[in-house]
């Protein structure tokens, strides 16, 4: 059975060369079963991904092409683009006029998150303090990333309503 998946990542900044993974979130969806598997810290290796991946024919993302996908393949090596198909989200919302980052585009559909205001900055603030010792903003960072993969598919339905989609 082939899977689709919904990946986003969160990092320590935008440059793959200063800036490492946090985090990749993959929430993979076949049929009706779904399964949410999030990548932490020193778990997110080349082998760990690709076995996340197995069995995936398309990856969904939001900005992927142009971050995640290239992002993951500078640090750990995986060229998603030659392994997957690739749907990035945020070319079909452009072409149905829907324009701005995730956040803004959920927004305007009216898809719903319970972490109110938190960002790709918390983000990083989130995983800083983690690594200090704050347990509480590593499970906050994770519930954010997972609200980013699960959205992905909401998104990616709402899409598919759109008259220009």
């Amino acid at each position: 059975m082939s899977h689709e998946a919904y990946l986003d990542i969160e990092t320590t900044g935008l440059s793959s060369v200063y800036s490492y993974i946090t985090v990749i979130g993959i929430y993979l969806v076949a049929d009706r079963q779904s399964k949410m598997v999030q990548l932490v810290g020193e778990d997110v290796t080349e082998p760990n991904l690709l076995q996340a991946l197995e069995n995936v024919e398309t990856i969904f993302t939001y900005n992927g092409a142009r971050f995640d996908l290239p992002f993951i393949e500078e640090s750990l090596g995986v060229r998603i683009f030659h392994r997957f198909h690739h749907r990035d989200l945020m070319f079909d919302c452009w072409r149905c006029n829907l324009y701005g980052g995730f956040k803004v585009v959920e927004t305007k559909l009216g898809i719903n998150r319970e972490l109110k205001g938190v960002n790709g900055l918390d983000a990083i603030l989130l995983w800083r303090r983690y690594q200090n010792g704050d347990e509480e903003a590593l499970k906050t960072l994770l519930k954010y990333n997972r609200e980013d993969v699960i959205n992905l598919k909401v998104l990616r339905e709402k899409l598919k309503e759109h008259p220009l989609y």
